[in-house]
């Protein structure tokens, strides 16, 4: 990014409850410093507040619809949504931004706040550095007959279970499929089972009683576990695993196998390149398989990375004018349907494939090889910047010499977490795994 940020992410602001800037106090300067920048722009005064199920959402709510209100920001309450619906809903309500309060796959004990523009795409860098530079300074009310009104939107819900429904062939059937559903106890809890029933299919839900501690644990996209031992007992057709706040996916096939966002993927590309609907090519990771790459390359489909995030996949679909691209953990941007990463609505583009094709999942990802992948994640006390450390960049050369054309070493800080990923992928398990193991305890070692 050309500027440096105090606040903002990759993905917004996010962090530890109670530890700054994830604080009512700064969450309310937040809003009204957000509603100040977005006021100026002299169009709608709407704007929209979603969450996730974590307990802390009912405090920031609060705090993000007085700091609205105070710039004179009317405020529309969705209650928990999945992040993509809150992208969805800011469009169709004409509203002026929407915010999403959530730190998606996280624990509860994190929180952070997102905010999508009125296309339902994420803010430009000069609204967020303008919003950055607003939260500096004095904050002061409107006029009192200028301050903002806040309403519950009652069917939030039911319009984004038509919008997910909408983005399949209007003859799309799931009828006499059996699908394990997995909400994460997180925002798609409501809405996920419902989708996949109204399209036909039989539906086994887990993870749907969110209590407010409970969102990403032991269940979900990122730890899919439980969703492998449910496909196998019920003799499910396939799994489907959203994460806390909706915006990612991971599928299990029938045989219990995790199919993970490179396969779906490729999956897509697939079924749009057969079909004649691919546009362009695919953007990819620095984290995507190489196998992914190679699978891509033998349809003739253009392959790209980008660096980790969604934003910056997002930014080199835009440069290219292609429609897909997404990341291995599940995160998965269809433009051609939808403005950003959708858990539920990437899924029912798999299910047209499965449908379309009469094939299982479990075939559909045949066609690509994915190379041995190990990553490890370094816990460390505060971000740093890897290239300050001669002693990690030393080893990370040592392990590129080793590995040669056949494989690849990558080291970035999380975006999200105070982590370093470590990760090694090559055509040899056993070695990958040694030199994973060797580059973190070097990392673990300069940095812990």
């Amino acid at each position: 990014m050309s500027k440096r940020r105090h606040y903002f992410g990759t993905d917004g602001v996010r962090g530890r409850v109670g530890t700054y800037p994830i604080t009512p106090d700064f969450v309310l300067k937040l809003g009204w410093a957000a509603g100040s920048v977005l006021a100026k722009e002299q169009k709608t005064k709407k704007v929209l507040i979603g969450k996730d199920t974590r307990i802390s959402g009912y405090m920031f709510e609060s705090a993000l619809e007085a700091g609205l209100s105070a710039a004179g920001m009317d405020i529309y309450l969705l209650g928990p949504m999945p992040t993509p619906a809150i992208a969805y809903l800011t469009r169709t309500f004409r509203a002026q931004a929407g915010v999403v309060i959530s730190a998606s796959h996280n624990p509860f004990y994190d929180n952070g706040i997102k905010f999508f523009s009125s296309e339902g795409t994420k803010l430009s860098d000069d609204i967020e550095l303008a919003i950055e530079k607003q939260i500096d300074q004095p904050m002061r009310l409107v006029e009192s007959s200028k301050l903002g009104k806040a309403v519950r939107v009652k069917d939030a819900v039911g319009r984004y279970i038509e919008f997910c429904k909408s983005t399949a062939p209007i003859s799309l059937s799931l009828k006499g499929l059996k699908i394990v559903v997995d909400c994460a106890q997180g925002a798609t809890y409501q809405v996920a089972p419902a989708v996949f029933r109204e399209l036909g299919a039989e539906v086994i839900e887990i993870s749907v009683d969110p209590d407010g501690l409970n969102i990403n644990e032991y269940c979900g996209a990122t730890k899919p576990d439980a969703l492998k031992r449910m496909v196998i007992a019920e003799e499910a057709d396939l799994g489907i695993a959203l994460d806390g706040d909706g915006d990612r996916v991971i599928m299990v096939d029938h045989k219990g196998h995790v199919v993970d966002g490179d396969e779906i993927i490729y999956i897509i590309a697939r079924f749009l390149k057969n079909r004649g609907l691919m546009k362009g090519g695919v953007v990819g990771t620095l984290m995507s398989n190489f196998g992914f790459e190679r699978a891509l390359c033998d349809l003739g489909v253009p392959f790209v990375r980008s660096e980790v995030g969604d934003r910056y996949v997002m930014e080199k679909l835009l440069e290219h004018n292609w429609t897909l691209g997404g990341e291995n953990s599940g995160h998965i941007i269809c433009l051609d349907v939808t403005t950003t990463g959708d858990g539920i609505v990437s899924a029912i583009q798999v299910l047209s494939a499965m449908v379309d094709s009469g094939k299982s999942l479990f075939e559909l990802k045949q066609g690509m090889e994915m190379l041995p992948q190990v990553l490890i994640n370094v816990k460390i006390a505060q971000k740093v910047n890897l290239d300050d450390h001669p002693e990690i960049q030393k080893a990370v050369n040592l392990a590129t010499e080793k590995l040669g054309d056949r494989g690849r070493v990558l080291l970035r800080p999380s975006g999200t977490e105070p982590l370093i990923r470590v990760m090694v992928e090559s055509y040899d398990q056993a070695q990958t795994e040694s030199l994973a193991k060797e580059l973190a305890e070097v990392v673990q070692r300069t940095l812990v």
